[in-house]
C-alpha cells in the first residue's frame, strides 16, 4: 500500500490559494452548498456562481449565471466536493479561468471552513490504525480494488483531487459489476434504503425472472415514487423502515433527498427493525446506502449474513472510519467472503465494498 504526496499539484495549489486570499482582486465561488457558506463567512467573497439557478442574489451576493461573464484569468474556488467536482473544474478552466478546489483550498489556507463531513473520523485515527488498512488492503482480490483503495486514502490524506482523475461519474452501473455473478432467475433482493426504486429497477432488468425483492425505504413519499416505478412486478414486499441493530423508533432527517439519515435532530419519526426479524427466507444479495447507518444494519443481519451468506454490496464512505470498519465487521461474522473496492463519481461519495462468497 503506497502513500505519497504530488509535490507539484502541491505547489501550484498552494500559489492559487495565496492569490485568492491576498491578491486583492474579487473572489468568485462555484457552489452554494454550506463549504461554500463557510468559506463566505469567514472572507469577503464578491460574487457566486450557480448555472442553475433563477435566484439572484446568496447570502448578500450577486450569483452569476454564465462562465463567460467571469473575467478571464479570474481565479474560482469550486466549492463542489460530491459527483464532478473534476469535471466541474474542467469546465472553469475552459472557459480561461483558473480553478482552486475546495479540498485544496481546506489545507492551505489556514481557514477553520467546513471540513470534509465524510471524512470525519479518518485525519486523527489514520496513522494508529495503519495496521487495519494494511490488513483490508491484502485482503482485496483485484487490482482494480487496490488501487481504487490507495487513492482514496491519498486523496483523503494529502487533499490532492488529482487522485480521483481515474473515475468518473458511473452511478448508473452502481451495485451491479460482473463478479456478482448474478442469476437471471431466483435471486432474492434486500434492498435496504431503497430511495425512489431505481436500484432494485436495474436489479429486475439484469435478474428478470427474480424471485423475490424486499425493499426498505423509511420515508413515506420516496416509498411512492417506488412503488409507481416498480407497480407492474408483483414480488416486491416493500417495507416503510429502517434497517437497524433492534427494533425501534427514530428520528430521521430527510431534506437532502437521497442523502436523508438518522438524525438526533431529524423533524420526522420512523420505525426500524432488523433483518434478521423482518427476512426469514434465503436472501441471496444485500445492499446497503442508509447514510452512516450502515454498522448498525449489519450488526441487524448477523444471523441472516451468517445462514444464507448472501452477496454484500455496502457503501463505505459516510463516516470516515467505514474502509476498515464495515469490512472488520462483516469478517468477524464470516470470513469466507472476497473483498472488492468501486468508486463510482470523481468526488468523495459512492464507494462500495462488495463481500462475494467463496466458492
Amino acid at each position: 500500500m503506497e502513500i505519497s504526496l504530488n509535490k507539484e499539484v502541491e505547489f501550484a495549489t498552494k500559489h492559487l490559494c495565496e492569490q485568492f486570499l491576498h491578491s486583492g482582486k474579487p473572489r468568485y465561488i462555484l457552489g452554494r452548498n454550506n463549504y461554500a457558506k463557510s468559506v463566505a463567512e469567514l472572507i469577503a467573497i464578491d460574487f457566486f456562481i450557480d448555472e442553475f439557478t433563477l435566484d439572484e442574489f446568496f447570502m448578500g451576493k450577486p450569483i452569476i449565471k454564465n462562465l463567460t461573464k467571469v473575467p478571464k484569468e479570474t481565479i474560482v474556488l469550486s466549492a463542489i466536493i460530491g459527483n464532478v467536482p473534476i469535471t466541474v473544474n474542467r469546465n472553469i478552466e475552459i472557459h480561461s479561468l483558473k480553478c482552486l478546489d475546495y479540498f485544496s483550498f481546506l489545507r492551505d489556507s489556514n481557514l477553520q471552513i467546513k471540513n470534509i463531513e465524510f471524512w470525519d473520523g479518518f485525519h486523527n485515527t489514520f496513522e494508529k490504525e495503519m495496521s487495519n488498512y494494511e490488513y483490508i488492503f491484502s485482503h482485496l482480490v483485484d487490482e482494480i480494488s487496490k488501487n481504487t483503495f490507495e487513492r482514496i486514502l491519498n486523496f483523503r490524506i494529502n487533499y490532492d483531487l488529482s487522485q480521483m482523475s481515474i473515475f468518473s461519474d458511473i452511478q448508473h452501473l452502481q451495485y451491479f459489476e460482473d463478479f456478482l455473478a448474478l442469476n437471471s432467475h431466483d435471486e432474492v433482493f434486500v434492498d435496504i434504503g431503497g430511495f425512489d426504486g431505481y436500484t432494485s429497477n436495474e436489479f429486475i432488468k439484469r435478474c428478470p425472472n427474480f424471485n423475490k425483492i424486499y425493499f426498505l425505504e423509511p420515508e413515506s413519499q420516496n416509498l411512492q415514487k417506488a412503488k409507481v416505478l416498480l407497480q407492474n412486478y408483483s414480488n416486491i414486499e416493500y417495507l416503510e423502515l429502517g434497517a437497524s441493530n433492534k427494533k425501534e423508533t427514530l428520528r430521521f432527517e430527510n431534506e437532502l433527498g437521497s442523502s436523508s439519515k438518522v438524525s438526533e435532530n431529524g423533524s420526522i419519526v420512523i420505525e426500524a427493525d432488523t433483518i434478521d426479524d423482518l427476512i426469514k427466507e434465503k436472501v441471496t444479495y444485500i445492499k446497503m446506502d442508509i447514510e452512516g447507518s450502515e454498522s448498525i444494519a449489519i450488526e441487524g443481519a448477523t444471523q441472516t449474513i451468517l445462514k444464507y451468506h448472501p452477496r454484500l454490496a455496502i457503501c463505505v464512505y459516510h463516516k470516515g472510519t467505514d474502509l476498515i470498519e464495515i469490512p472488520k465487521q462483516v469478517f468477524a461474522i464470516r470470513n469466507d467472503y472476497n473483498l472488492y473496492l468501486r468508486h463510482y463519481t470523481e468526488g468523495v461519495v459512492e464507494t462500495v465494498m462488495f463481500f462475494i462468497p467463496k466458492n
